[in-house]
Parts: C-alpha cells; sequence; structure tokens
C-alpha cells in the first residue's frame, strides 16, 4: 500500500476516532444531567412533602421560599422554623424518598439552636449495600437558616452512573474498540516501516549483484572462447553451464528490480506502437529454438490473418509472454507441448496460450497472481522460482488495462488468455 493512502487513512481515522469519543462523551454528559435533573427533582418533591408532614405534627406554619434549598451537588436543607423531632423526622424521609423512588443511602442531621451544632442523625439503607457511617457533624451548617434539617446522599455519583450503565457499559466498550483500532494503525505503520526496510534491503542486495553478474558473464564468455577451451569438451560444457546459469540469474534479478518499481510506484510505461503478430512470432521462435537445445518439446502459432498494431510496452508485453511459456514449459512433466493462438473477437486483440501441463485446481485461481504464491506440487519440488512471475504479469497486464484470464484442468493443461483493447 503506497505511503501516501496510509498517511490519509491514519489521518481519516484519527477524525474518526477523535469524533466518536466526543459524540460518546456528550451522549455520557447528557445522560449523566438528564439522571442528575430527575434525582434532583424527586428529591426536591420528597423533602417538601416531608417538611409538609412535620408542619403538620407540628401545627406550624412553613416558609413561604426557601424551603428545601441544594446546597451542593449532595447535600439539600430542609428550613421548616420549627422544633424538628429526629425519630419522626427519619420515618419520613424512608417513606418519602422511597415513594419517589430514590433507591439510594442518605444521611441526616438536624441544627441544634441551643448548641448551634449539626446534630448527626443517621446513615440510613435504602438499598445500597454500604456500611453504615457514625460520622456526626460531617454535614455541613448554614448560617442563614434557624429551624432546619440537611439531608445528604454520600453515593449520589455512584448512583447516577448505574441508573445509566448501559451508556456507561457502550462508552467502556467504545473506547476500548478505538484502543485496539488505535493499536492496530500502529502495528500496520511499524509493519509498513519495517516492510520498507526489507524492500529497501533486497533492493540494494539486488543491484549489487548486477555488477558480479556482469563481470561473471564476460569472464564466462571470454574463457569459452579461449581455444584450449573449446579443444577440451568437459571445460567447454561447464563454461556454459557458467554462462547459462548466470543468464538465469540476471533475469532473477532483473525480475526483483522490475518489481520493487511496480510497488514504489516509480515503473514507467514506454509506449510505443508495433505490430503485435511480429513480436509474438519472434517470442514463438526463441521458446522453439530452445527446446530444440533442450532436446524436447513443442511450441506452435496460430495467427490471426492481417497486422494487428497495438500500442504498449514492447519489452513488457514481451516479458509476459515470456513468463507464461515459461510456466507451460517449467510445470509439464511430460515433452512440453505449447500452442499460442491469436485472434480478434469484437473489440479485443486475444491472445491464448495453452499447453499440456500439470493444470491448476481452481481452488488456486484466488491466489495464482499474488506475490510470491506458487501453486502446490504435492512432494515435488524439482521447478525453481521465487513466484514472481505471474505476480508482473498481472501488474503489467493491469497497467496496460489488459485482462487477462486462466482456465484449468488438473493433468490436462492450462489456458491464459490476454485481451487487449483492439480497434482496427
Amino acid at each position: 500500500m503506497p505511503n501516501h493512502l496510509i498517511r490519509r487513512l491514519a489521518i481519516l481515522g484519527a477524525i474518526s476516532i477523535f469524533g466518536i469519543v466526543m459524540i460518546q462523551g456528550i451522549t455520557l454528559t447528557r445522560s449523566y444531567d438528564l439522571e442528575d435533573n430527575e434525582f434532583d427533582q424527586a428529591v426536591r418533591i420528597a423533602l417538601y412533602q416531608v417538611a409538609e408532614k412535620l408542619a403538620i405534627t407540628n401545627k406550624s406554619q412553613l416558609p413561604t421560599e426557601g424551603l428545601v434549598q441544594r446546597k451542593s451537588s449532595n447535600y439539600y436543607a430542609v428550613n421548616i422554623n420549627d422544633i424538628i423531632d429526629a425519630n419522626i423526622l427519619e420515618d419520613y424521609l424512608y417513606v418519602e424518598l422511597g415513594k419517589r423512588g430514590v433507591n439510594t443511602n442518605f444521611e441526616y442531621a438536624v441544627y441544634d439552636c441551643q448548641s448551634q451544632d449539626m446534630v448527626y442523625g443517621n446513615y440510613c439503607h435504602m438499598g445500597d449495600l454500604e456500611e453504615a457511617k457514625n460520622d456526626p457533624g460531617s454535614l455541613p451548617k448554614f448560617d442563614n437558616l434557624i429551624y432546619y434539617f440537611v439531608v445528604g446522599f454520600p453515593s449520589r455519583q455512584s448512583y447516577l452512573l448505574a441508573s445509566i450503565w448501559q451508556v456507561v457499559l457502550y462508552s467502556v466498550l467504545t473506547l476500548l474498540a478505538l484502543f485496539f483500532f488505535v493499536y492496530a494503525i500502529w502495528v500496520i505503520l511499524q509493519q509498513k516501516k519495517l516492510s520498507e526496510l526489507q524492500k529497501d534491503f533486497i533492493n540494494n542486495m539486488t543491484h549489487e549483484f548486477k555488477t558480479p553478474i556482469s563481470s561473471i558473464k564476460i569472464a564466462a564468455n571470454v574463457l569459452n572462447k579461449d581455444p584450449a577451451i573449446q579443444k577440451n569438451e568437459r571445460l567447454k560444457k561447464y563454461g556454459q553451464i557458467i554462462i547459462d546459469q548466470n543468464e538465469r540469474l540476471n533475469q532473477q534479478v532483473e525480475k526483483v528490480l522490475n518489481l520493487a518499481k511496480l510497488e514504489q510506484d516509480s515503473f514507467k510505461l514506454n509506449f510505443q506502437a508495433f505490430d503485435a503478430i511480429d513480436v509474438i512470432r519472434t517470442i514463438v521462435s526463441s521458446e522453439e529454438l530452445k527446446m530444440k537445445e533442450n532436446g524436447a518439446g513443442n511450441i506452435s502459432l496460430s495467427e490471426a490473418e492481417g497486422h494487428f498494431m497495438i500500442k504498449a510496452d514492447k519489452l513488457h508485453f514481451s516479458n509476459v509472454l515470456y513468463n507464461i511459456i515459461d510456466n507451460a514449459i517449467k510445470y509439464c512433466y511430460t515433452v512440453p507441448d505449447v500452442i499460442v493462438k491469436t485472434y480478434q473477437k469484437g473489440k479485443d486483440f486475444t491472445i491464448e496460450i495453452k499447453d499440456n501441463g500439470i493444470g491448476i485446481n481452481t481452488e488456486h485461481f484466488e491466489n495464482l497472481f499474488k506475490k510470491f504464491y506458487r501453486v502446490p506440487t504435492g512432494d515435488l519440488h524439482d521447478v525453481k522460482g521465487f513466484g514472481l512471475g505471474l505476480y508482473y504479469v498481472k501488474n503489467i497486464c493491469q497497467a496496460h488495462g489488459w485482462n487477462i484470464q486462466v482456465t484449468s484442468v488438473p493433468g490436462s493443461g492450462s489456458v491464459f488468455t490476454i485481451k487487449i483493447p483492439y480497434e482496427s
């Protein structure tokens, strides 16, 4: 994947993460505020009812203003302007808070005018399994009130969060998912970095191979032309082996370099107009000579009539056909018989390369053109290569806008079809 595409994906991912976190945070805050407002209203109504009951019991009048005052997030003061019986107060608080669904523990204290201190009442359980507190004087005192009691809710925050547990759960799961997403992106970037280092190493090493390969070729050709070598059949044979294997190594190096250019987006096609039939004839003739030198095999050409001028990179067009024909010869455990056929069908100039090789199971079609993939051949490993040939073929066809297809029957050979858009 190109670096610029990874950077764009990382930026889009970061924006998405920020947006999701913001939305989830806003949702959680609004849900908490909504529960807090509902809790506040329920407590105020309950305390108002408690104050009315105390007023009826004491046969007194309640203040017209400021009866129930919220002094902080957890504390409420109820100003009743009369003496308060703590025992009665506790019973009323249990009943009225329970009616309003306020099922969290609370504590209360009553202001003593004589001592001018808050007299701690009790820590009351409403359902939360918490240990009772015994902390007199922990509730605040208010100078602007005379006869009042204070009710506090120590576990108010946890109670409200428990009320919106689903939203909290979704938020936690979302944050976990985002964490793993960020971690995955980080791993991908690290792997990309390592992959680029590996590619750079392979490319540099491959470039370094070019000089000794050229030197070996020159030296082998000079040695092979020496009269003493020419007279010695054994030395002549070894010299030819050096030349052949050096050429094979050079082809593999060129293949790796071409693939490196493809992956680095530095690969440029040299488009030129040429007669495809003439090039195909040359390729078939060259392969025919190789087969004769090896002493076995046959390749034939069934060509369409006329000339088919196409605009493409001539070198890579030739390499595509060489790669397919080379595979047809390598993956054949009998005498190779390759048929190259050309024809025009509709608006396509079509090239078919048919062989009598081992064939390919359909289960391998999906991975056939992938990098480094080689079709399994069981316990036999006599076919050498890197698994780059068809990957190169596929990329060249895509770069030109050609369509390549393969059909095969295991044990009966394969047919590779290349369709090149063409209008006469």
